[in-house]
């Protein structure tokens, strides 16, 4: 398993808490706190020798379930440029052109400057040339179409927006639950 890789951490009714790497998880089974875990990919990981020369060895799962909290907390996701990028899939919602993450910057929609909020819902990811035509004005007043409606991603989304590696049974988890409003498109 390489070390960019995370296992999915639920709470026992099904919703992400964390991204873990493999100690992480590995701890939750040995202190038998693993509820259930789903996913076709095993991860194995070896221990040292036991004083009969035995290697211990322990099977990882992708997705694995735990005790802990199951209420269902409001939720509300951080709003950083690099999960807003990605949410918008590295495209200037003005001009639809793909760029890396120093070219872009947020974009409010309505603008701070005529009292908009600094939220998931107003904001979107603009190439630095369209933000700067774009100035103090909303898209209306600038003459400019934006591409998608901005949204707040949902629990399942922002963890698939918080991990860059995520492996196929981990997002067929996540994706089943996306809200159905995203303007990107998965990778």
């Amino acid at each position: 398993m390489g070390a960019q890789v995370r296992i999915l951490r639920l709470n026992k009714s099904g919703l992400p808490l964390a991204w873990l790497s493999r100690e992480q998880a590995a701890t939750l089974y040995v202190r038998d706190r693993v509820l259930w875990s789903i996913g076709d990919q095993q991860f194995t990981m070896r221990g040292g020798l036991n004083h009969l020369g035995e290697r211990s060895c322990l099977h990882l799962a992708p997705i694995i379930a735990s005790d802990g909290d199951s209420k269902s907390l409001p939720f509300t996701p951080l709003l950083d440029n690099r999960l807003l990028f990605r949410r918008d899939g590295h495209r200037c919602m003005y001009c639809g052109y793909q760029f890396n993450d120093c070219k872009l910057t947020r974009d409010h929609i309505i603008p701070k400057v005529q009292g908009g909020a600094d939220c998931w819902s107003n904001v979107v990811a603009a190439c630095q040339r369209c933000n700067h035509h774009k100035g103090g004005r909303t898209p209306e007043q600038a003459g400019m179409e934006l591409l998608a409606i901005p949204f707040e991603p949902n629990l399942f989304e922002f963890m698939y927006l918080a991990n860059r590696q995520i492996l196929g049974d981990q997002m067929e988890y996540l994706q089943a639950r996306f809200s159905g409003q995203r303007s990107w498109q998965a990778a």
